[in-house]
């Protein structure tokens, strides 16, 4: 979302953050509130009215202000903070992607994520050859004045980080950022936090779960201007990486491999798919040589700018959901289409899906998509 670039006050901060872990909310979801609303406190005392309209039972589990103030409490301790989507450290690459998080929390060198940067992601369990190769281009890509971001993983990512540390590496964790997921990584998990820098969207002390990985990755790849895959079997989520990379309009790169290792499938693929061939860092540096960062979009202020003026009255949202759910499946819809084949205002169909989304049963996913949810 296109903001006015700068510093939120202590209160705001809190309502961002009061927001953004509301039950519900994500990405999206806190993006359309504050294109409706302006503020997030406004949008905070609206959550538990359109939550009801948009069909929901149980109360919305909001977070009380000394909840969140613990949150920025143990970040303080930790040596961390949060920046948000509208301030002037926060990264422009990431800001231009459809769901970027509204709230980073970072330890370290926040000045890194101002400098190009180059994702680098692969598999766990990889060769020897493969983390070699994987630490020699992180350093040389250093070398070439880029950062190197990865996921501080086993495999890959540690190698990446470990040869970038000394040019500037960036680590995008799953879970919370004082969290060392593997165990094994602690070690590189502080000298990251000490010469580079570590980012995580989840709030301070969170274990990661499965569902938090597809999560990081958009960032992982949202922070770069491309991204190199080395070694990933087909089903990895380095591939789904090389896809949301592609979704965001990024370069993607492929190392090459024997198609008798499984590990080296997923990169074979994404070359046949289209990806830079990459055997060294002269093939990053010539293909991104013009790159400019990706641009920040324009909000759709005429749909909620307008929706201000619009009064759906309850009776009418209970009428439009309806059809809308029965539009939708657990595949996701672009919303124009949605649009389209219910023949409905655009602003009044977003104002619903909000508060569907808000209720539980729909999702607004990035890309201008929204998918049921399953219950």
């Amino acid at each position: 979302m296109t903001q006015l670039r700068r510093a939120l006050t202590d209160m705001e901060r809190l309502d961002w953050l009061r927001l953004i872990r509301t039950e519900n909310v994500g990405p999206v979801t806190f993006a359309r509130l504050m294109e409706r609303f302006d503020t997030a406190g406004q949008a905070i005392q609206a959550l538990p009215e359109l939550a009801r309209r948009g069909g929901r039972k149980a109360p919305l589990k909001i977070p009380s202000r000394a909840e969140v103030e613990r949150e920025l409490a143990a970040l303080t301790r930790f040596g961390a903070r949060l920046i948000a989507s509208c301030e002037p450290d926060y990264p422009q690459t990431l800001a231009a992607i459809d769901d970027a998080p509204p709230l980073i929390s970072v330890v370290g060198h926040p000045h890194l994520m101002r400098k190009p940067a180059v994702a680098m992601v692969g598999a766990r369990n990889a060769s020897i050859n493969g983390k070699r190769f994987a630490e020699m281009l992180a350093r040389d890509l250093g070398a070439a004045g880029f950062v190197v971001v990865s996921g501080l993983a086993r495999g890959i990512d540690a190698s990446a980080h470990a040869g970038s540390l000394a040019n500037g590496t960036v680590a995008v964790v799953a879970g919370g950022i004082d969290v060392v997921y593997p165990e094994e990584n602690r070690s590189l998990h502080e000298r990251i936090a000490e010469q580079g820098l570590i980012v995580a969207e989840c709030a301070i002390g969170t274990q990661p779960l499965a569902r938090h990985f597809p999560r990081r990755n958009r960032i992982i790849s949202g922070l770069a201007l491309g991204v190199v895959v080395v070694e990933a079997t087909l089903k990895s989520g380095s591939l789904i990486t090389a896809r949301v990379a592609g979704e965001q309009g990024r370069e993607v790169f492929a190392v090459p491999g024997s198609p008798l290792d499984p590990r080296l499938q997923g990169p074979n693929q994404l070359l046949r798919d289209g990806a830079t061939v990459t055997e060294r860092v002269e093939d990053i540096v010539r293909a991104l040589e013009n790159s400019a960062p990706p641009k920040l979009r324009e909000p759709q202020r005429d749909l909620f700018s307008a929706s201000r003026d619009i009064q759906v009255d309850e009776a009418t949202v209970q009428e439009i959901g309806e059809r809308l759910l029965e539009s939708l499946s657990y595949t996701p819809v672009p919303v124009d289409e949605l649009i389209r084949w219910c023949q409905l205002s655009a602003s009044v169909v977003r104002i619903v899906l909000t508060e569907l989304a808000l209720a539980g049963r729909v999702r607004e996913l990035s890309g201008n998509q929204v998918v049921l949810i399953q219950h």
